[in-house]
């Protein structure tokens, strides 16, 4: 069963960096190893400026979700746990908090707009460049 929570703050951020690889390397091809390992090194850093939210299986951390402002910054559900409806979960209560949600998607990342278009977003805008200027389109949505 999934249960929704709270961070427990920074003593978690690891597990959090763990699920977040996880999750990125199994979706994001379009990512080289290094893209990855630069990605590592800026996700924890975002951790304190969200609103993190963590979903558990069974005790365990397997997904989590980042809202600051209205938007969703981060959603990453641990590979070993994909498919489960985790990351469903984590959209649905971040709607329920903000039935405004917007939100930022690698175009590369086809599961991932499939994801979002399934439930309900549609594509309001596109940037060339991911926020820290490198060559990953971002798709801008928001709920149709």
């Amino acid at each position: 069963m999934t249960t929704l929570r709270p961070s427990g703050g920074e003593a978690e951020y690891p597990r959090l960096l763990e699920i977040w690889r996880s999750a990125v390397e199994a979706t994001h091809h379009f990512l080289a190893p290094a893209d990855v390992e630069y990605y590592a090194t800026r996700v924890p850093v975002y951790f304190p400026e969200v609103d993190l939210t963590v979903a558990e299986v069974d005790g365990l951390a397997a997904g989590f979700s980042g809202i600051a402002e209205g938007k969703l910054e981060m959603l990453f559900v641990h590979n070993d746990f994909r498919g489960r409806g985790i990351g469903s979960a984590l959209l649905r209560a971040a709607l329920d908090r903000f039935p405004g949600l917007t939100l930022d998607v690698n175009e590369q990342n086809p599961q991932a707009v499939g994801f979002y278009l399934h439930h309900g977003f549609e594509v309001v805008g596109r940037q060339e460049t991911d926020p820290d200027g490198r060559p990953f389109p971002l798709l801008e949505l928001k709920r149709a």
